[in-house]
């Protein structure tokens, strides 16, 4: 089984690249961030038409949403509502057996101060809130995946640059503190860390800035696949899809994939 997360960065713009990922890459289930898309105007039927027939999102005009696409059936639907927001940003269903988490963490603006930036202030709470919940709601030994974006970078060589990124929202000890908190609420498995050594650099952001994107290089690894102990010996590999910055008109997050042997 694979499983990928994708901020897609507007999923009707960028329809034909979803179409394009489930040519190449084929995921049995898809979770899409910032879809961009009210609930009645979300592509159910191209979606149905690419295999994925079983299909839960919430989301509003012009800003995030999140959807949990699926070749498997969908036993269970549910819609959290984060840090006293109702800004479509955590939904969770449960497939094959599984509980999945699709989450949008906010990116929290561009001042890594909570007392002078309501976006970071957000962000913090946000976090805090999801360790919580998860240590509140779910035991370690419960079947469980959290993907998305999660707007953090939160090793040395998740960036590009970890001293010149310490004070930059996505890098900032604020931010990978807590992160860190949220990882041990269940004693989660950073998937891409199992299969990359953290001694290396892995991303999967790269800045709409940057005009020569591989050139620079200047990545970091803002999305992520997390599970818990009872699906980690499940796991066989893991990819981030590079090339995908290449494709045309892209999203600035690149396809993040999972494959599970169940």
């Amino acid at each position: 089984m694979k499983i990928t997360t994708w901020n897609i960065n507007s999923v009707r713009l960028r329809l034909p690249l979803v179409k394009k990922l489930t040519d190449e890459a084929a995921p049995d289930i898809l979770c899409l961030q910032e879809t961009k898309a009210q609930d009645e105007h979300f592509p159910v039927d191209a979606l149905k038409d690419m295999g994925y027939v079983h299909q839960h999102f919430h989301g509003m005009k012009s800003y995030n949403g999140v959807a949990i696409l699926s070749k498997y059936p969908i036993d269970a639907k549910d819609i959290h509502h984060r840090a006293g927001r109702e800004d479509c940003r955590h939904i969770a269903a449960s497939v094959n057996g599984f509980e999945v988490h699709n989450l949008y963490i906010p990116a929290g603006g561009d001042e890594p101060d909570p007392a002078a930036n309501d976006k970071f202030a957000h962000k913090l709470n946000f976090v805090d809130e999801m360790t919580r919940w998860f240590k509140d709601q779910y035991t370690s030994n419960q079947r469980l995946i959290a993907v998305g974006d999660f707007n953090i970078a939160p090793y040395e060589h998740d960036v590009w640059s970890h001293k010149q990124l310490l004070k930059v929202v996505s890098h900032t000890p604020p931010e990978t503190e807590r992160l860190a908190k949220m990882k041990t609420s269940l004693d989660w498995t950073d998937v891409a860390r199992e299969f990359i050594p953290e001694a290396e650099k892995a991303y999967t952001w790269w800045s709409y800035r940057n005009k020569d994107w591989k050139k620079s290089n200047r990545g970091r690894r803002l999305d992520h696949i997390w599970v818990t102990p009872p699906l980690k010996d499940n796991l066989k590999g893991y990819d981030a899809l590079t090339h995908a910055r290449d494709w045309e008109k892209p999203s600035d997050h690149v396809p993040v994939i999972a494959d599970f042997e169940l």
